[in-house]
């Protein structure tokens, strides 16, 4: 009888493991991470009390994160992951809107299209820079980066760049905003239809993303072509603010780590969870050896 309660034992932790890698995938930084449904939860500043987060003539930032997207947007939808100056959002690829952008890079059925762009200052409305395309594969970590410095902007995605040949001065006026004007992870908690796009809406990212954070300069030299964080980002003078999302399992506030008080809130049930335990060290040798293949 002691034989086979040991057989059953060796065999539901056998069966477990895999289940829970699938369901709570380690964090490339360590810790937990923001979890998001991409039904209508997600994670907000409200503007009337926090404003903006990047002033009035600024030309050197980096907005950057760690997502992980888990399940693409339907075709008519763009799935924001980030947004208020800065705009981050995926599409499926097979999103009308974008069909055109194919030619143009190395497209894998299956990837999302990754579209980083700006509000720039003196446009007015809601216009914003052109936009930079690159793929990003389901169920995995990627780190994700928007820079701007002199005559570069600059998005990142793990050790790939894409760089436009003209600097970018951050928009402080969100007066003409047809979208939220909050600073917002993971959508708006609705669906929004931008004007003059009919049949297309912007909604919520499904999946999980950790360890935002906000720079007045360009944190990565473009020209060294080595920009995967290899610890947790860390404040400094240049941080505005700055999220672990490492909060005990299900706590709907998230500190900001700058000294700025940007604590962000989690609404309709944004969370953050508690993934896999294992040893950070392996944790992150494994993410970086899987991403630089």
């Amino acid at each position: 009888m002691i034989y086979l309660r040991i057989f059953t034992c060796v065999l539901f932790l056998t069966l477990m493991i895999p289940f829970r890698a699938k369901a709570a995938p380690p964090s490339p930084a360590g810790g937990n991470y923001l979890v998001l449904d991409g039904v209508d939860d997600y994670a907000e500043l409200d503007f009337e009390t926090f404003g903006i987060l990047l002033p009035a003539d600024t030309d050197e930032f980096t907005v950057e994160a760690w997502v992980y997207p888990t399940k693409p947007p339907d075709d008519n939808i763009t799935a924001i992951i980030l947004s208020q100056q800065v705009r981050m959002r995926v599409v499926s690829d097979d999103y009308a809107g974008y069909q055109f952008v194919k030619n143009r890079i190395d497209w894998k059925k299956g990837d999302l299209l990754l579209i980083t762009d700006a509000h720039v200052a003196g446009w007015g409305g809601d216009a914003v820079t052109p936009f930079f395309p690159i793929t990003l594969s389901l169920n995995q970590w990627h780190h994700i980066a928007f820079q701007a410095k002199g005559k570069r902007t600059s998005t990142i995605v793990n050790e790939v760049v894409k760089t436009m040949g003209q600097g970018t001065i951050i928009g402080d006026d969100l007066s003409k905003f047809w979208r939220p004007k909050d600073f917002t992870l993971g959508g708006f908690g609705k669906q929004i239809q931008p004007p003059n796009l009919g049949g297309f809406f912007w909604h919520s990212f499904t999946g999980y993303i950790d360890e935002v954070r906000i720079s007045t300069d360009a944190r990565y030299d473009i020209d060294k072509k080595r920009f995967l964080p290899e610890e947790k980002f860390r404040n400094d003078g240049k941080t505005v603010a700055l999220w672990h999302f490492d909060e005990p399992s299900r706590e709907r506030m998230f500190l900001d780590s700058s000294e700025n008080g940007y604590h962000l809130m989690g609404k309709n049930g944004a969370k953050t969870t508690i993934p896999l335990a294992v040893n950070a060290q392996v944790k992150l040798t494994t993410t970086w050896g899987q991403l630089k293949k």
